[in-house]
């Protein structure tokens, strides 16, 4: 069994903790739990926007605290975030997400982040080793 304090792991595992360009995910499980995925809580600031397109991932997302859009590119469709919503990028689906107020989300990705990737120029992560997923 594994159980973890996101607040413990907040401050005291910086390991866990990645930032980017206005956001911050706190890694709750990663590859090396063997679980399958990973998961994490993320906050996006305020007025931020990210563009994202995982092509080697797949993610479901759930919006706890905040409002926004997600914009699929492909359609150009786009969807309101706030509490309660949940959005699942089931195609590799590449979208724009905006923070209008601070966005705090449940993230699960498939297969599972190391806490090592960085985002790539096209709003990627790159390839998952298999011996880390």
């Amino acid at each position: 069994m594994i159980v973890r304090d996101f607040n413990e792991i907040a401050k005291s595992e910086p390991t866990r903790v990645v930032s980017d360009a206005k956001w911050t995910s706190v890694r709750m499980l990663l590859a090396d739990d063997k679980m399958g995925f990973s998961f994490h809580i993320t906050f996006l600031e305020a007025g931020s926007e990210h563009t994202f397109h995982y092509k080697n991932h797949f993610e479901s997302v759930y919006c706890m605290q905040g409002s926004g859009s997600i914009t699929d590119l492909a359609t150009n469709e786009t969807h309101e975030i706030k509490p309660g919503v949940m959005y699942a990028l089931n195609e590799h689906d590449k979208h724009i997400l905006r923070a209008d107020e601070e966005l705090v989300m449940a993230c699960c990705f498939n297969p599972p982040v190391t806490g090592k990737e960085v985002h790539q120029a096209d709003g990627s992560y790159a390839a998952p080793d298999l011996e880390d997923a």
